[in-house]
Parts: structure tokens; sequence; C-alpha cells
């Protein structure tokens, strides 16, 4: 019988449990309109203009939360009870985006529209995934917790990339407004799939209420830099992300388009998403065997070392027959990295601080995000897309580089129990 950091008032009925099917359905509904919204914005915003800053504009507005607001959110992750912010949030974008579509059927829509629709949505965002991450360990043992995310990031892959994506680029072209409406239903959806899953999702021990929000944030600060292993994972993350922002905020014009190198229809767009996501649902599903085998750390540096190379193909070799496999290529090694990393840290992080540690690491992971798809559009501007592509990439082996210096020693084999993490984790 496993022992749960937490308390959870219905024991689980499965390996998973019921409470995981829930939690794992609301996600699967969630990201499939992360995929219609995240692929459709950019494609409505090519069609309004060609500017790389004004459309690199809609990365950022898309990421730019996770800068502002981590913090906070992983806070109020610690205090409140974390399905019910899952809740609150996955409503709250609904509201907003049924709001948006309703101006868009009267033709009121318009590019400054678009980015405040993108970014309110990225708000609610924050708290939902946050929230999402801390919630997990509440709902598996911690032994599951590889295979419980590899599910769940299979999932966020097919709703995002393998459905989501495809169906965004034909209802750009057929119905714009139906690329806010139907995100709206299908938030509104998670949200209350979210209502399943019974008992309390509160950590125990976790922060007063009373305390100052700035002592818990310095809490979590404090805890990811005395952490070795987390502190290396983020900063090479960080760089990952900020370099990624920058190819991809300006990818779809190198794509799509009559003048793009690539030539792509927006439909033949969602498809390489579609390639992307068949390879990502692979690579979350063998992550574990793989970490099993070569070793935890091993796998992820060599996931994160061939998700870089394989950035240059497409300014290489532009074209479609090339693209499409590089995308499956792409979601693999891709994937697989993620679940790794995802599930180290949940097993690395102590009940009462995930909230907040998570969102310190993915404001170091993450909040680079929205400098890197401006910095993306301005270079692109001046110095042309082939130069924030092939920069973008040795952005990222310079990122690999200094995690497979930093983690050298615990890269020898597998690293499969908390205790053997923990050993490796320097002072608190």
């Amino acid at each position: 019988m496993h022992t749960f950091p937490y308390t959870i008032a219905e024991p689980a009925m499965s390996r998973l449990g019921r409470s995981f099917a829930y939690l794992w359905s609301s996600t699967a509904l969630s990201n499939l309109a992360d995929g219609v919204l995240k692929m459709g914005a950019p494609l409505l915003a090519v069609s309004m203009t060609r500017s790389p800053t004004l459309i690199s504009l809609v990365a950022a507005a898309t990421t730019l939360p996770w800068l502002l607001l981590a913090l906070h959110a992983g806070a109020v992750a610690d205090r409140a009870d974390r399905r019910r912010v899952m809740v609150r949030a996955n409503l709250v974008r609904a509201v907003i985006l049924a709001g948006v579509t309703l101006l868009a059927v009267l033709g009121l829509l318009n590019l400054w529209l678009l980015l405040a629709a993108v970014l309110l949505a990225g708000v609610s965002e924050v708290f939902a995934d946050l929230s999402a991450q801390s919630v997990l360990p509440m709902t598996v043992p911690p032994d599951a917790l590889t295979k419980a995310n590899g599910r769940v990031s299979s999932a966020q892959m097919i709703g995002n990339d393998f459905v989501g994506a495809p169906v965004a680029g034909l209802l750009v072209a057929a119905l714009p407004a139906v690329v806010f409406g139907a995100p709206a239903l299908l938030y509104a959806a998670a949200g209350l799939l979210l209502l399943g899953m019974r008992g309390a999702y509160r950590a125990e021990g976790g922060v007063e209420a009373r305390r100052p929000m700035r002592a818990d944030i310095a809490e979590a600060l404090r805890f990811l830099w005395s952490h070795r292993v987390l502190r290396g994972l983020a900063i090479t993350a960080g760089l990952l992300n900020l370099a990624n922002s920058a190819y991809f905020a300006v990818f779809v014009l190198w794509a799509v388009g009559d003048g793009s190198e690539i030539g792509l229809e927006p439909a033949g767009y969602g498809l390489m998403t579609t390639a992307f996501a068949a390879g990502a649902v692979v690579g979350s599903l063998l992550s574990e065997r793989a970490a099993g085998v070569f070793g935890e750390f091993r796998t992820l540096v060599c996931c994160w070392l061939v998700t870089s190379l394989l950035l240059l193909v497409p300014v290489i070799v532009p074209s479609p027959w090339t693209l499409y496999p590089t995308a499956v290529l792409w979601g693999v090694v891709g994937a697989g990295g993620n679940v790794l990393v995802i599930s180290a840290r949940q097993r690395l992080i102590p009940a009462r601080l995930l909230g907040r540690v998570n969102s310190a690491y993915r404001l170091v992971g993450m909040g680079g995000m929205p400098l890197g798809a401006a910095a993306g559009g301005v270079v692109a501007e001046f110095a042309g897309l082939g130069a924030v592509l092939v920069g973008a990439t040795g952005v990222c082996l310079v990122g690999v580089g200094l995690v497979r210096r930093a983690l050298s020693d615990q890269i020898s084999g597998p690293l499969t129990s908390t205790a053997a993490l923990s050993d490796m984790s320097g002072s608190r």
C-alpha cells in the first residue's frame, strides 16, 4: 500500500485511480481547446498582417502571463484547494473566449482584440496548469508518477496538436469565430469534469493564509536556488524555451504562404503539428521505459540535444517532405524529455512546497518565452527569418552543453527513486 503525503478522501480504485481518470479527461478537453486557440490565433493573425514583429506578439501574449504571474499562481496553489483553482480558471477563460466569439460574429475582431483574448486566456492558463501539476501527485502513488505523467502528456499532445491544430487550420478558413467559440465550450466542460474528483486537494502542512505571500514566494525561490539538480534543469529549460519561442514565433512565416520558404497552406501547417503530436504520444508513453534502461538524466539530456539539432532541418532543407518527419521526431524526443523533467520535479519537491517551487521553476524555465518571441520578431525584421532560426538553434545547443556539464556525474545510470534523486540535491 502506498502512503500519500496528502489528504485524499477516496482511495484509488485502480493503479491510477478514479480521480486520475477525471483529471485526465479534463486535461484532454482543455488541451484540445488549447490546440484550437494556440494554432488558430497566429493563423488568424497572419490573415491580418505579414509583419514578423506583430506576428511574434501573438506568441509573446501567450507566454507573458508566465513571466508576470507564475510565482503568485504557485503560492495560490499551496494555499487553496488545487482542484477548485483549476475549476475556476477553466470557467473564467471559457467566459472570456465566449465574449470574443460574440465580437468576431459581429465583425469587430481585429489584431489587438485577438492579442487581448490570447493574453487573458493565458492568465487563466497559468493558474490552471500550475495547480494541475500539483494535483497530479495527490491522485496517484509516488512510484506511478512517470506513468501518470506519460498518460497526461499524451492527452496534451493529442488535444493540442493531433486534433486541435488541424481543426484550427480548417476553422480559420471556414469560420474564424469558432476559433474562439469551440475552446470556450471545451474549457467549460473541462472545468465541470473536475467536479467528479472526490476528496480534499489542499496540501497538508501548507502555508498559512495569514502569512505574507512574498514570504511564501521567497521560500520557494530559496529552495529552487539551493537545489543543484532543479537549479541546473531550470536554467537550461529557460535557455531552451527562450530560443524556441523566438524560433516558432516567426516559423509560421517561414512555413506558410506563397512567399514562404516551405509554401504550406494553413491546413498543411496544422498537419505539421499533427505529425508532431503523433510523435509526442509515442515519446510520452516510451519515456518511462527509456529512463529505466538508459538513466533518467542521460535520457533527458539526449532528448534535449536531438530536439535542438532537429531545429536546423527545416532551415537546411525547407520542404514539406522533410518537415513532416522532422516534426514527428520533434514530438518523440520533446515529449519524452518533458515527461522525465516533470516527474523528477514532482518527486524532488516536498508536498507543501510543490505549487510554489513548480511556479519558481517555470518562471525561470518559461519566463523568457515572451521576451524570446518578441526578440525573434524584431531580429527577423532586420536580419531575416533565417538568422532567427539558426541563432535560436545555437542558443539551444549552448543550453544543452550547460546542463550536460552540470549533471555530468548524475548521468551514469538509471535514477528511479526519490532517495537517489534527493542525494544529488545539495544543501537546502
